[in-house]
């Protein structure tokens, strides 16, 4: 990947330095450095920002136009139409579901198209859930 091309992956999905070394595990120094073009860029970082930038969706011409949110937590097509995690597992019964009525009374012309359901945060005995830190293996202590 060209350094112009990191760049502007870089600050499309980043809003600061800080948050871009965080997201690579690295100090902003490093990040620095890379935009700066003082040294290479480290290639799982580049490989990390494109995983980032397309949505963690495969880089394959099948997918291109899907995005995931990961704040609202959702699967958005590339009409706009928009599937919770919970949505996608009932997907399979409703599309049979959809088959059976179609079978029987045949196709709706213009359906009400419906918003996403709303995703719950993990929760685990009556508090979120707190992500575990994150500990490079040069900084654990040996026992």
């Amino acid at each position: 990947m060209l350094t112009t091309s990191f760049k502007t992956l870089f600050w499309q999905n980043f809003d600061s330095i800080r948050a871009g070394a965080q997201f690579f595990h690295v100090n902003p120094v490093t990040v620095k450095r890379w935009l700066n073009e003082e040294i290479p860029i480290n290639p799982m970082a580049e490989k990390l920002l494109i995983i980032k930038a397309i949505g963690y969706l495969p880089n394959d011409i099948r997918w291109q136009g899907f995005r995931i949110d990961e704040e609202r937590a959702i699967f958005i097509t590339p009409t706009g139409r928009q599937f919770a995690p919970k949505e996608l597992e009932e997907w399979v019964h409703k599309r049979d579901e959809y088959y059976l009525l179609v079978e029987r009374h045949g196709h709706i012309d213009w359906p009400k198209i419906a918003p996403a359901k709303a995703t719950l945060l993990p929760f685990r005995g009556g508090r979120r859930m707190s992500a575990a830190p994150w500990i490079p293996t040069k900084e654990k202590t040996r026992r």
